[in-house]
């Protein structure tokens, strides 16, 4: 539950009426409207992107860290945050499968002296905050040399699970001693901690780099017998992970929801008559092998959040255009749609010059209301949100936040 703001309480202190005689009667004060919506944001600690902000910090610095994370959500009136917790096959708890995360110490299998998740998890819901745990699924390491993984990795014990692909290491998606694996590290965290949800992010097989191949022949030729095509194949690897991880979810601890975030263009139409009218050079169904538009229509996920990481009016790719397909795709199934939203881009030069307008993300929160499919926005991520150097997310919060939020589901 929200708590009472400084504002409303003065606005609850003041809302005593005189009376004729000229004396005070206090009227019955009243708590702000609370609205169920996702309000989140993401915290990655991925290569130091959000948290912790560089590697070697003590225990009592990184929990500061993350603690003014959680108070930043509260101010801006947020409801969620999600924490990546399992960036590369590694973990920011104390797991039996996986070496701890060299993101926290600067080395691999190192203990931080204390509990991130179960800390964050914690200190979250004493503050009215969902913890949406973030995993990603197959992604070992961003560089591509087995050895430089510490000695016990999983990874080094299994090489044959290993497929090298881009300048990283990656878990191979069409193993099911790999998919097993996968769900027994993330299921640890589930049983151990009551995070509100599991999330994925839109890593499956990984992003097509020109002029490589990624080498699952060996798979595809023991397992892919009953498939017309390896695409067909590959995009069962990864439904049979979402339908399989999403029921153990449901076994260990029914109240947990199970989230995903892909990118954000299904299929073009152009490929697929019931894709978006868009022209993104990357298409989840073809390229990551996620068929995301059916895991929502299906039902077989708790909520998606697609990343509209686009401005309104981008030719390529229109905020405006996907955000009502999505919607369409959302009608009448059980899955919960929310937005991701690219604050990250908001004042950087680099970006198109719609951009540069501190309103871009407001006006994505206004189109959205149209839809009564769209619940909710989680924000890219929590750098900017605490940065927010052009005000972007200070104009979110005073044209659609002023009222606290209730837990999203």
């Amino acid at each position: 539950m929200g708590r009472l703001s400084r504002r409303a309480f003065a606005l609850a202190v003041l809302s005593t009426v005189t009376t004729a005689s000229g004396t005070a009667s206090a009227a019955p004060a009243r708590r702000p409207r609370e609205v169920r919506e996702m309000r989140g944001v993401w915290i990655a600690s991925v290569a130091n992107r959000d948290w912790p902000s560089r590697t070697g910090l003590t225990a009592a610095q990184q929990r500061a860290e993350l603690m003014a994370h959680l108070d930043k959500a509260v101010a801006d009136r947020l409801n969620a945050v999600i924490l990546q917790v399992r960036p590369t096959a590694d973990a920011l708890w104390p797991s039996p499968y996986e070496p701890w995360s060299q993101y926290l110490t600067g080395t691999q299998g190192k203990s931080p002296g204390w509990d991130p998740l179960g800390t964050a998890v914690r200190e979250a819901h004493e503050r009215g905050l969902e913890l949406h745990a973030w995993f990603n699924p197959y992604r070992i390491s961003n560089q591509a040399d087995l050895t430089k993984l510490v000695a016990s990795h999983p990874a080094r014990r299994n090489p044959e699970w290993v497929v090298a692909y881009g300048g990283k290491l990656y878990y191979n998606p069409g193993l099911p001693e790999v998919r097993s694996f996968v769900q027994d590290a993330i299921l640890d965290a589930v049983e151990k901690y009551p995070v509100d949800a599991v999330h994925f992010d839109d890593y499956f097989y990984p992003y097509p780099v020109a002029g490589q191949t990624f080498d699952d022949d060996a798979a595809y030729d023991e397992h892919g017998g009953g498939f017309a095509t390896r695409a067909d194949w590959r995009r069962d690897n990864i439904d049979r992970l979402v339908l399989e991880t999403a029921a153990r979810i449901r076994q260990t601890r029914p109240a947990t929801r199970f989230g995903i975030s892909p990118f954000g263009v299904w299929r073009n139409a152009a490929t697929d008559p019931l894709g978006s009218d868009t022209r993104a050079g990357v298409q989840s169904y073809d390229d990551n092998y996620a068929d995301t538009r059916k895991w929502v229509r299906e039902g077989w996920i708790d909520y998606l959040v697609p990343q509209l990481y686009w401005n309104i009016g981008f030719a390529a790719a229109d905020y405006a255009t996907l955000a009502p397909w999505w919607a369409e795709v959302a009608r009448g199934s059980r899955t919960k749609l929310y937005l991701g939203e690219a604050l990250y881009k908001a004042g950087d030069p680099a970006q198109p010059a719609a951009w540069q307008d501190p309103a871009e993300l407001s006006r994505h929160l206004t189109l959205a209301k149209d839809h009564p499919e769209l619940c909710g926005h989680v924000f890219f991520a929590a750098k900017e949100v605490s940065a927010d150097p052009v005000g972007a997310m200070a104009r979110v919060v005073a044209d659609h936040y002023q009222q606290p939020a209730r837990p999203s589901r």
